[in-house]
């Protein structure tokens, strides 16, 4: 049996369940000038899958690659979801958000 799609599955999901909490804290912590970070990583990643010749952990390279470059994105729209109140903001970075005026 081939067990190489089912694990890289697994995989998929388990990191992307794992950029998810990883995004909120990097925006929390950091803020969206974070963004670059995620961009050489994913870099670095995509070029591993293009050299590495396994069949299983190429693709898994690939696919943590392009999560970081989906959290990029992810990253901007935390912000987003910070100024609506979705999520707490960091107070030491108030002055990063958009808060809409409550009183008006």
């Amino acid at each position: 049996m081939n067990y190489s799609g089912l694990i890289i599955a697994i995989i998929t999901f388990l990191v992307i369940g794992l950029f998810h909490p990883i995004v909120i804290k990097s925006e929390y912590y950091f803020g969206v000038r974070c963004w670059w970070v995620f961009a050489l990583i994913g870099t670095a990643f995509i070029a591993a899958s293009l050299l590495v010749e396994s069949g299983t952990l190429s693709p898994i390279l690939g696919v943590v690659g392009c999560s970081c470059f989906w959290s990029i994105l992810e990253l901007f729209h935390q912000k987003k979801r910070v100024e609506k109140g979705w999520f707490p903001m960091n107070p030491k970075r108030q002055s990063d958000y958009k808060i809409p005026n409550a009183s008006a």
